[in-house]
């Protein structure tokens, strides 16, 4: 199901992270940022982190996003399985399709896919 996986770094600010994850330590930036979230990237091993002030759509932060080709068929799946989901399949604004589960040790994960 997984196709990639972004660490949700959780911040006070978004001030200073051009210098910061840009210069000093070299994450490329992925051009997106919506004010309370940027993207980043490391570009010889391609990991991605997201650094997240609050997140603006959602009532709580996730720790991880994982994302999938079928976000639909995740979304059944998960409630096939009676997992907690704490944000409902939702399009969102910035172009993609997401909802939040809550894993048994009580991690939140962001399942996501680009909407179409």
């Amino acid at each position: 199901m997984a196709r990639d996986i972004t660490v949700n770094l959780p911040v006070s600010s978004l001030d200073g992270v051009d210098e910061f994850y840009g210069d000093f330590l070299g994450l490329t930036d992925e051009g997106f940022n919506l004010g309370w979230v940027v993207h980043r990237s490391a570009p010889q091993s391609g990991a991605h982190v997201q650094l997240v002030t609050k997140d603006a759509t959602a009532p709580v932060d996730s720790a991880i996003s994982v994302h999938v080709s079928d976000v639909e068929a995740a979304y059944a799946d998960a409630q096939r399985r009676g997992y907690r989901i704490v944000h409902p399949l939702t399009h969102e604004e910035w172009g993609v399709r997401r909802f939040f589960v809550q894993a048994p040790d009580g991690t939140i994960v962001n399942v996501v896919a680009h909407a179409d």
